[in-house]
């Protein structure tokens, strides 16, 4: 690509100040050294000086420094220098990409030698301050970036020193030794790093290149440094990079984050030019541009709510999730897996499992609903049933109630009065109501990727039957089921919102269900904690929910759920393999105890 000099000749004649117009050639030969610089033909503009290869070489290394984008240049204007020369005064504007302009006033001579004119050559043609022997250096001046922040103003994400411990291994000498002593300081804070794994790491790595042991944060690092710090082979570098408040803190969302908004919180570099001595020691600084740190970026993610999240979750051995969301707003306030889930990948957002009697929720809406049933109306609560002769439906522990209003039914959570109400609805009652609350909506939220899950119409009563107490063709995420219990809250479903600025977009736009159907949900709700399958949250104010027993696989072992809210917050737990729902509702209580 040819870069253009755009050149202005200026004339003047001032009475006194021994200002002329020039003698024919020493316009010509200024325009066409400059144009020849601007393009990037060195060479043709050093042949143009009365000394070609001293301008060649400044030249070369001047751009080479800079490498710019372009260059334009003004003749301000050219003054008679005795009878033989004229002296140019120019301003040279270097495009350093970026945004960045480097732009100063400089002067040269142009010489008649003979028939020819040329430009005499001096290091300051370049620069008025650059002297022989001197080239020029370019620094970029990288802002920090801006912090990622919670709906609070609190830093999720904020710029730290991360040191990188590297290994030479061709320096090290006793690889083995040397990595014994790096895994013995480095393990307590990585369980990953062990002596074996740098020694496999090191002899991958070509000969010569350092291996990269551990990237630490700064106060990791000072904890261990005079353990590692005069270990022969190792070396050490820094950078500032964007870290969450720990190691695994958010994990299912902030890398998300980080990636999406890294344009946005760069910032815009600065630079400085600066000479420097045939040693590379600086001499001078020429110019400098300080760089402009971005505006901090919001999230809807709440700091305080997702630490208690994970707090609840992590003294599970099984894996356990929590995902919490604002009904009125519809932000994300806390998606929270403990390791055991994180090794399964975004269970939270995008795992789909049988919901269990969670379901009932939407089941009871449905009923309701449909008109044949209200919160007062007696349903048989039997310890099993059959469905169509076909299939028996049993209560936990085959429990039964006898006939009991369906509101009781519900607190209980009768398997038996669901699957019998179920059989009288048509196949499309419950995914209408499923979808009412956000269950099958495909939402696209900047930064993650969600499911909610499904609902399939069933035309076999049977599977209609097991679709009720979540035991069928039904699955959801707990994203999902997250997404009902706020839907239920605000009577109709909120779009989930997680980066301020950044539109969610869903594939559908559901009716609300009616609110007349949905109260006495509500109220069912809060009897499950008062009298209830969950009164282990009676402490902590007016809980509402609904608790939920999943078979899965060959039908041996359950999931456990909980799904409710209090006040507007609305959230749902599930614990794998939890066998039954009193794991789940102890995470729930967890969480609500030490929830803001």
């Amino acid at each position: 690509m040819r870069l253009l000099a755009t050149i202005t000749v200026v004339l003047l004649t001032v009475s006194g100040c021994g200002l002329f117009e020039s003698e024919p050639g020493a316009p010509e030969i200024t325009n066409d050294f400059l144009a020849k610089l601007a393009s990037g033909d060195v060479q043709g503009a050093a042949g143009m000086t009365d000394d070609p290869n001293d301008a060649k070489d400044t030249l070369e290394k001047f751009r080479g420094a800079l490498k710019p984008e372009g260059l334009s240049s003004k003749v301000d204007q050219i003054r008679k220098n005795g009878e033989l020369a004229s002296e140019a005064s120019v301003t040279l504007d270097w495009n350093l990409g970026k945004n960045r302009h480097w732009t100063y006033p400089t002067k040269f001579e142009v010489r008649q030698d003979g028939d020819t004119w040329k430009v005499h050559w001096a290091s300051s043609v370049a620069h008025p301050k650059l002297a022989p022997q001197q080239t020029i250096k370019l620094t970029e001046l990288t802002p920090d970036p801006a912090p990622v922040l919670d709906r609070d103003g609190t830093p999720l994400l904020a710029p730290e020193r991360v040191v990188s411990v590297l290994l030479v291994g061709k320096e090290a000498g006793d690889v083995a030794a040397v990595s014994k002593s790096l895994a013995d300081a480095l393990n307590p804070l990585d369980k990953a790093i062990t002596q074996q794994t740098i020694t496999d790491g090191v002899g991958k790595t070509p000969e010569g290149q350092a291996y990269q042991v551990a990237a630490l944060r700064d106060a990791d690092y000072q904890s261990v440094k005079p353990k590692i710090y005069e270990l022969p082979g190792v070396r050490f570098s820094s950078q500032t990079s964007l870290l969450a408040p720990s190691r695994n803190f958010g994990s299912q969302v902030l890398p998300a984050v980080r990636k999406l908004v890294e344009n946005d919180i760069a910032g815009n570099a600065g630079f400085r030019v600066s000479t420097v001595d045939a040693q590379g020691t600086e001499v001078e600084e020429l110019h400098s541009k300080a760089p402009e740190p971005a505006k901090a970026v919001n999230i809807a993610l709440s700091r305080a709510v997702q630490a208690a999240a994970e707090d609840a979750v992590e003294p599970l051995t099984q894996p356990t999730i929590l995902v919490a969301i604002q009904p009125s707003t519809g932000d994300i306030l806390a998606v929270a897996q403990n390791d055991p889930a994180d090794a399964q990948g975004a269970l939270a957002l995008t795992g789909r499992f049988p919901p269990g009697s969670t379901m009932k929720a939407v089941s009871a809406l449905a009923a309701i609903q449909s008109g044949k049933v209200t919160a007062d109306t007696p349903v048989p609560c039997p310890g099993k049933t059959t469905i169509d002769g076909r299939r028996i439906v049993p209560n936990s522990n085959e429990f039964d109630k006898g006939t009991i209003p369906l509101h009781s039914a519900f607190a209980f959570s009768c398997n038996t009065s669901f699957a019998q109400l179920a059989v009288d609805m048509p196949p499309d009652l419950l995914p209408s109501a499923a979808l009412s609350l956000g269950l099958g909506v495909d939402f696209d939220i900047a930064g993650l990727t969600t499911i909610t899950g499904s609902v399939p119409p069933a035309t076999d009563v049977v599977e209609r039957a097991e679709d009720a107490f979540g035991q069928g063709k039904v699955l959801a995420s707990p994203f999902g089921m997250a997404l009902v219990s706020a839907s239920i809250v605000k009577g109709s479903v909120p779009v989930p919102q997680l980066v301020r600025g950044k539109e969610t977009k869903a594939d559908k736009q559901p009716a609300a269900p009616p609110v007349a159907a949905l109260d006495p949900v509500r109220a069912m709700m809060r009897e499950v904690v008062e009298s209830g399958t969950a009164p282990q949250l009676k402490p902590y104010g007016d809980v509402r929910g609904k608790t939920g027993t999943a078979q899965f696989g060959d039908g041996v072992h359950s999931h456990g759920w909980f799904m409710g809210y209090r006040g507007d917050l609305a959230f749902a737990t599930l614990v794998l393999s939890g066998e039954t729902s009193t794991p789940a509702v102890e995470v729930a209580a967890s969480f609500l105890k030490a929830v803001p």
